[in-house]
């Protein structure tokens, strides 16, 4: 395997934990947001990723609250169906493999740079 396509795989791996890391965080950052009556949740538009990772996005939680402008005629406030503890755990687990992937593509780099200079050292 040549040191491109192991470059690329780190690369992969680190925009893949990227990804669940912004995902989770615009998951967080809509929880609390009321969703107009009609509308699709915030989480729900954020694309296909939440449902590769099997998570439940496009559901609402009901919240009765008749004096917010948000409420419907029966008084419900839509909120995003978000498991905050889930998100949670989503940020931790892909924060640490996003530090793994790059220890990875460092300690590449650093053998590649190393590989470079062995003919330079003995001249």
């Amino acid at each position: 395997m040549s040191y491109e396509a192991l470059f690329a795989v780190s690369r992969g791996g680190l925009d893949y934990e990227r990804t669940r890391i912004e995902r989770a965080a615009r998951d967080i950052a809509v929880a609390n947001t009321p969703i107009a009556p009609g509308q699709a949740t915030a989480a729900g538009r954020a694309g296909d990723f939440g449902a590769t990772l099997g998570l439940a996005h496009g559901e609402e939680r009901l919240v009765r609250d008749p004096s917010n402008p948000m409420a419907d005629a029966k008084g419900m406030v839509h909120y995003p169906k978000v498991d905050l503890v889930a998100e949670m755990s989503t940020l931790v687990s892909a924060s640490r493999g996003y530090e793994a992937d790059l220890r990875a593509f460092n300690t590449l780099r650093n053998m590649l740079v190393s590989a470079l200079n062995i003919g330079k050292d003995q001249a």
